[in-house]
């Protein structure tokens, strides 16, 4: 592996071991797909083919508060969106994807019910909250549609993000230690490194 990069294969396993060591077939299937990343590499000609317009804004807003723009550009600008919809498109069976759709559906659904808007029109200290509450009934014992779709989106951001450019090289830093040493005091090393 060239010292100045990340391969998607350990890019792969970083985000596996952040989800707790398992991720969807579909999901490796498209990271592990070329024509998958160039389909939705940083385009002017990319256009959503499952996604309608505001479903495709609302899962970059969903994944920008996953993954926040903060030194390092976030989700959005990483275009997680645009991986998920060549995901859901390319690598997804019809049910699956029709189980995110509905996933999606029942975010807004939800924002409606609680703030009378949809949730990108809220506010966003609503749409925190309504993430907050939809990650712990992910992780909650019980698990439900609710949570299918939660860990989903979650683990299509995480792996979306650390395998784009952006997530791989200026998020995570490959190691110029080399192999593990323990003893260097994190003050030095400043973030996070792959």
């Amino acid at each position: 592996m060239n010292r100045a990069t990340i391969s998607r294969r350990r890019a792969l396993q970083q985000v596996a071991l952040l989800l707790g060591g398992a991720l969807s077939a579909p999901t490796v299937a498209g990271v592990c797909s070329t024509a998958t990343r160039r389909a939705w590499a940083a385009s002017p000609a990319w256009a959503p083919r499952t996604l309608s317009a505001a479903q495709l804004e609302l899962v970059a807003t969903l994944t920008e508060h996953i993954i926040p723009q903060t030194e390092t550009p976030g989700a959005r600008a990483a275009g997680v969106h645009r991986f998920v919809d060549t995901l859901l498109t390319d690598h997804y069976p019809t049910v699956e994807r029709d189980r995110f759709l509905a996933g999606l559906a029942a975010v807004d659904a939800q924002a409606r019910s609680r703030y009378g808007k949809a949730f990108v029109e809220s506010a966003t200290g609503q749409q925190v909250a309504l993430l907050r509450e939809l990650d712990a009934a992910a992780y909650a014992a019980t698990r439900g549609d609710d949570a299918w779709f939660f860990r989903r989106m979650k683990e299509l951001t995480l792996v979306g993000y650390y395998t784009s450019e952006i997530g791989a090289m200026q998020e995570l830093h490959v190691s110029p230690f080399g192999a593990y040493r323990g003893d260097i005091p994190y003050t030095a090393v400043g973030r996070a490194w792959a």
